[in-house]
């Protein structure tokens, strides 16, 4: 077994067109020789937002903390802490935060 300390867990600013105060650890990846999934935490301060975009897998969140919008082609629906969500491959996806404090979540997404 491998255990972590998520304080001990470089933190990751992601930058890019399209999204805006985002913050990411890689918890759990393929470089601490896990053979199938990744488990990601991401911070999204208010008003930030992660990228509009899709790609051919499923991934899972699991919302931490905070509350904020999970937006799709067809709909924007609300999102808070202990919230789980299933986003299909290929589905248009974004998390955005329109609360007062971070929202915080875990991604579960294949290696």
């Amino acid at each position: 077994m491998i255990f972590k300390n998520i304080n001990d867990v470089e933190k990751e600013i992601v930058t890019g067109k399209g999204v805006q105060k985002v913050v990411k650890q890689n918890l759990i990846s393929v470089t601490d020789s896990a053979p199938n999934f990744t488990m990601r935490r991401f911070i999204v301060e208010p008003g930030g937002f992660t990228f509009y975009h899709t790609h051919d897998y499923e991934h899972e969140v699991y919302i931490l903390a905070g509350e904020g919008i999970a937006r799709t082609k067809d709909t924007e629906l609300k999102i808070k802490k202990d919230m789980a969500i299933l986003v299909i491959p290929n589905e248009i996806h974004q998390f955005i935060n329109n609360g007062n404090e971070d929202l915080v979540f875990l991604c579960i997404i294949p290696n």
